[in-house]
């Protein structure tokens, strides 16, 4: 297990691929890659909220992040996965599930390296995007994962409804 120290400090960034865009999370929100499982839909939840899983006995909501960003919907395939992240919600970490089409890289990468956000002159809402990597030509998009996953989705998949949904075997 890596020490959580290590893992705060250091400038290591996950790589994965949605579409034809490529993204990082910071390693320190990361859990675990999980491979594609059935998930149980949560009656009257957000289309991007695919529903829930069961993670070693305990709920986990799972989100489509393609839908999210309202990215063109494709056929899940092989290397399609789910990244388990630890989000902070208000005063709370919380496990959630993010549906990418693939994992590629742990990326080194110095803080000088970042890039700001996209600004094109006009108000861009980039509320998930923390910054830009530039990494062997191309442009990754450092995403922000606690504002991604905000209290509201979050309860959703919480809810004593969504527990109920899923069987704990």
């Amino acid at each position: 297990m890596i020490n959580d120290d290590i893992l705060q400090t250091t400038n290591s960034y996950l790589t994965f691929q949605l579409g034809d865009e490529r993204f990082a999370v910071h390693v320190s929100k990361l859990l675990n890659i999980l491979e594609l499982i059935p998930i149980t839909k949560v009656p009257k939840s957000p289309d991007y909220l695919k529903g829930v899983i069961n993670l070693r006995g305990s709920v986990l909501g799972v989100m489509d992040i393609k839908m999210k960003f309202n990215f063109p919907i494709t056929e899940y395939t092989k290397e399609t996965c789910i990244l388990v992240l630890e989000v902070l919600i208000g005063d709370d970490f919380t496990e959630v599930g993010a549906i990418v089409d693939s994992v590629h890289d742990v990326i080194e990468i110095d803080e000088k390296q970042i890039l700001p956000p996209l600004s094109v002159g006009i108000k861009f809402k980039s509320d998930f995007i923390t910054g830009v990597i530039k990494y062997k030509d191309k442009f990754i998009m450092v995403l922000d994962i606690d504002k991604m996953f905000n209290a509201e989705q979050t309860k959703i998949a919480n809810d004593d409804t969504a527990t109920e949904a899923i069987t704990v075997k």
